[in-house]
């Protein structure tokens, strides 16, 4: 995740430790803005514009195909798969896989303004695609429950972002972290009131 950092210093508290004291403690506030992490709600309404995509795809160009070499597109065989389902799960999980890789974003995500990005800031491997978006996707689709975990978990991650330590975060929303920092300031030796000199 890309961070900007923006320092704002602020005095929020100047006590002295001690009257007599020659330090003074100081909390300093300072703000660092981080890219915000997609919540459940966004990235749901960015896979339902995916499906509506897939829906589409499979409408004009698989299911004609099947139709025209008279294949069958009910009737469930293995596992509840018929050679349809399992062309259409094919072609859902290449477009998942294809669009992270090359754009970060599939068109949901594009419409929604959210990407994947690594946790680690590196650039997204085959490696993390093949976790994220075929494994760890193709296990949340067949159990539906995993994209849940977006709604409870504190970094918001499905199963599949667990998978391939990746996030997904808004390409143009910054959150602000507040954070507060002690420092202890050397006035010097300090004499009491009234002592002449």
């Amino acid at each position: 995740m890309s961070e900007k950092s923006e320092f704002d210093t602020n005095p929020v508290v100047e006590a002295p430790l001690n009257e007599l004291a020659p330090e003074k403690e100081r909390i300093i506030e300072s703000n660092a803005y981080q890219q915000k992490l997609a919540g459940f709600w966004t990235r749901f309404w960015a896979y339902t514009i995916d499906i509506i995509v897939l829906y589409a795809i499979s409408g004009i160009m698989i299911k004609p195909i099947f139709r025209a070499f008279n294949l069958p597109i009910e009737n469930p065989s293995f596992l509840f798969f018929t050679t349809y389902k399992a062309t259409i799960l094919i072609v859902l999980l290449l477009y998942f896989a294809l669009m992270t890789k090359y754009l970060q974003q599939t068109v949901g995500k594009i419409i929604m303004g959210i990407k994947v990005v690594s946790n680690d800031h590196s650039q997204l491997s085959w490696n993390t695609i093949i976790f994220r978006e075929i494994i760890g996707r193709f296990i949340s689709k067949l159990l539906v429950i995993p994209y849940l975990l977006v709604a409870f978990t504190p970094k918001k991650e499905a199963l599949h972002d667990i998978f391939a330590d990746t996030n997904v975060i808004h390409e143009d929303a910054y959150e602000k972290k507040a954070q507060l920092h002690n420092f202890v300031e050397n006035r010097g030796e300090q004499l009491p009131d009234g002592t002449i000199i």
